[in-house]
C-alpha cells in the first residue's frame, strides 16, 4: 500500500479455493510427527538469523509460509542471501482441515523458538495457518506469530534460486546411516571449501571438481542439517551437470513425513539475489504477457506441470518456462528437486516491480530503445558512456569489465542483453536469432527434461 508517499511491501491476502480473499484461513490441524517437524522449523528459523558470509549478530527475517492443498511449505533465505531453507510438511505428516490455499510470511520469535525446542517424540503439535498468522500450539501452550513484511531481497532470491534448482539433477542418495556418517564427517572449519563425488554407495571428498562431482562452497553452511540427522531416512545431493568451477548445490533429508532442503550459492560471498540467472528468460518480448496468462492458470497445485499449463495457454514449452520465471521473480513460483516439479506460492506480481527487482535488465532496455546497439552478423557494437562494447550474441560474450569478471556465471551483462533484444526485434537476424535463443536454452530445456524424466 501507499501511505503519505512512503511503499509499504506485505504478502497478498491469499487466494482461496472460492477466489481471491482478505483474511482467509489456510490450514488448522495436528502434525503427526511433532519432534521431526519442530527440528525443521527451528532449522528454517535458524537460517533465517545466521549469516553465513562475515557473521554478525542482530540479523533476523522471517519464514515465508504457504498452504498448498495437500502440505504445508515453510521457507527462508539466509541473511547473507546464500542459503535457502524449506520444509516441505506433507499429507502423511498432517491430520487437519485445509479451509483455503495461500501464503503468509511470519516472525519466528523467541518463545516460539522456545516452544518448538521443547517438543518431544510423543508432544502434540497443533499448526494453525492464516493469511495474517502463525499459530503453534504445544503442551506449553499457543503461541502466535503475525504477518510481517517480507524483505524485498528474497523476491529477487526466490526467482534465482528456482530456475537455479531447476538445472540440477539427483547425483548421489545416501540411506539414513550412510548420511549420518557422511555429514558428521565433513571437516569441521565452517569454511572450508570442498567438491563431494560419488564413490559406490557412498561419497568421497575431494578438492577439485570431477564426474558427477557437486560443489560444497562453505561446510558451515550445512549446520541446521546436524540436529535432524537423528530423523533422516535418507540424503540427496542435487548439482548442475559437469560444472567447471563453483557452482551451487542442494542437500535434502527426508524425515518422517516431510523433506528438509538447502541450496547454496556457488561461494559464500555470493547471495542468489544477484546470481542474474532469470535475465535471459525475462528478456523475452512474450514474457510479461505470457506471465498474466500463467499467473491465473496456478492454482497452488503441489507440481505445476509445464506440458499442461502450454496446453491450457496455447504456448510453447519455451514460453511457459520464461512465463514462469518472471512470475518467480515477483515469488509466485518455486521449485521442488525432489518431484523435479514448479510450485506455486502467492506473493504480490507487480509488472513495474518486476522491473525494478532486476537494474541490469532495466539498463539493457534502455540501451536498446536509446539505439545504442548495432548489429553486424552474429556479433554486436554497444555504446555505452565507457565506450564500445564488442558482443557475441551466439556465445553470450562481451568487452565489459563484467564478462571479464564472472565469464557469464552470472548471467548476462547489460550490453549482452541489449544486443539480444534488439537481434529479436531485427526480422533479417532470423538465422543469427535461433542460433542463439538455441545456445540460450538448450542447457535449462536438457536439465529440466531430464529432471523431469527422472522424476517420473
Amino acid at each position: 500500500m501507499l501511505v503519505d508517499g512512503r511503499l509499504g511491501l506485505s504478502t497478498s491476502g491469499g487466494r482461496a479455493l472460492r477466489g481471491p480473499a482478505v483474511a482467509p484461513r489456510f490450514f488448522s490441524g495436528v502434525v503427526t510427527q511433532a519432534a521431526p517437524a519442530a527440528a525443521g522449523l527451528l532449522g528454517v528459523a535458524d537460517v533465517a538469523l545466521t549469516r553465513y558470509h562475515q557473521p554478525r549478530p542482530g540479523w533476523t527475517r522471517d519464514p515465508v509460509v504457504t498452504c498448498g492443498g495437500d502440505r504445508l511449505r515453510f521457507e527462508s533465505f539466509s541473511a547473507c542471501g546464500g542459503v535457502y531453507a524449506r520444509l516441505d510438511l506433507l499429507g502423511g505428516a498432517l491430520d487437519g482441515e485445509v479451509f483455503d490455499r495461500g501464503t503468509t510470511n511470519v516472525d519466528v520469535n523467541g518463545p516460539l523458538r522456545e516452544a518448538l525446542a521443547r517438543v518431544g517424540a510423543r508432544d502434540p503439535l497443533h499448526l494453525g495457518v492464516g493469511a495474517d498468522e502463525l499459530t503453534v500450539t504445544t503442551l506449553d501452550g499457543a503461541v502466535v506469530e503475525k504477518k510481517v513484511p517480507l524483505p524485498e531481497r528474497w523476491l529477487r532470491g526466490f526467482a534465482e534460486v528456482q530456475v537455479i534448482a531447476a538445472r540440477m539433477d539427483l547425483r548421489a542418495e545416501l540411506p539414513g546411516m550412510s548420511a549420518v556418517r557422511f555429514l558428521r564427517s565433513l571437516p569441521k572449519r565452517a569454511a572450508a571449501d570442498l567438491w563431494v563425488a560419488p564413490a559406490g554407495r557412498d561419497l568421497r571428498v575431494t578438492d577439485r571438481p570431477g564426474p558427477g562431482a557437486v560443489c560444497l562452497s562453505g561446510v558451515g553452511r550445512l549446520a541446521t542439517l546436524l540436529p535432524l540427522l537423528r530423523f533422516v531416512r535418507s540424503l540427496k545431493v542435487y548439482g548442475p551437470a559437469a560444472p567447471g568451477g563453483p557452482a551451487s548445490s542442494a542437500w535434502e533429508l527426508e524425515l518422517p513425513g516431510m523433506r528438509y532442503t538447502l541450496v547454496l550459492s556457488p561461494e559464500r560471498w555470493r547471495g542468489f539475489s544477484g546470481e542474474g540467472a532469470v535475465l535471459a528468460d525475462l528478456a523475452t518480448d512474450e514474457a510479461e504477457a505470457d506471465a498474466d496468462v500463467m499467473g491465473m492458470l496456478l492454482n497452488f497445485e503441489p507440481e505445476v506441470e509445464i506440458g499442461l499449463l502450454a496446453d491450457r495457454a496455447g504456448l510453447s514449452t519455451t514460453r511457459v518456462r520464461a512465463a514462469l520465471t518472471q512470475l518467480g521473480t515477483a515469488g509466485r513460483v518455486g521449485y521442488d528437486l525432489n518431484e523435479a516439479a514448479h510450485f506455486h506460492r502467492e506473493l504480490p506480481y507487480d509488472r513495474e516491480h518486476v522491473q525494478h527487482l532486476n537494474p541490469r535488465l532495466t539498463a539493457a532496455r534502455a540501451l536498446a530503445e536509446s539505439g545504442a546497439v548495432e548489429i553486424a552478423g552474429d556479433t554486436a557494437r554497444v555504446r555505452t558512456d565507457g565506450g564500445v562494447r564488442e558482443v557475441g550474441l551466439a556465445d553470450g560474450s562481451c568487452t565489459c569489465p563484467w564478462w571479464w569478471d564472472h565469464h557469464g556465471s552470472r548471467g548476462p551483462c547489460k550490453h549482452v542483453l541489449a544486443a539480444r533484444i534488439v537481434a529479436r526485434a531485427t526480422p533479417t537476424l532470423s538465422t543469427v536469432e535461433s542460433g542463439m535463443e538455441s545456445g540460450m536454452e538448450s542447457g535449462l530445456e536438457s536439465g529440466l527434461e531430464s529432471g523431469a524424466e527422472t522424476a517420473r
